[in-house]
């Protein structure tokens, strides 16, 4: 379980091209994480690269080819994503969420 758990700023670097420590650098006056902060559909894809990676991991395949792949994978869903009608619509339905919550 502790080999997941370090793999969590490889998916950060391939999703996010940052580990959380230099989010954390960069965002000093935010709490929580990167993730607390992305949108919807790169938290599917997060999700999707957690579960891919975790495969390969107990396929023993070495992580700069697990790095090759979860890059190509996240490139392929992004595009795919943002370019489904029914996938922007819960985009937006989460954005204007987010926005109601700000203000309360």
């Amino acid at each position: 379980m502790f080999v997941y758990a370090n793999e969590a700023d490889v998916i950060n670097v391939v999703l996010f091209g940052m580990t959380a420590k230099e989010w954390r650098e960069q965002n000093p006056n935010l709490s929580g994480n990167i993730r607390d902060y992305t949108d919807i559909l790169h938290l599917v894809v997060l999700s999707n690269l957690e579960v891919l990676n975790a495969s390969m991991i107990d396929n023993n395949i070495p992580q700069r080819q697990r790095l090759e792949k979860l890059n190509n994978t996240a490139r392929k869903e992004l595009e795919i994503l943002t370019n489904d009608k029914n996938i922007l619509g819960i985009h937006e339905l989460d954005k204007n969420n987010n926005k109601l919550i700000e203000n309360l």
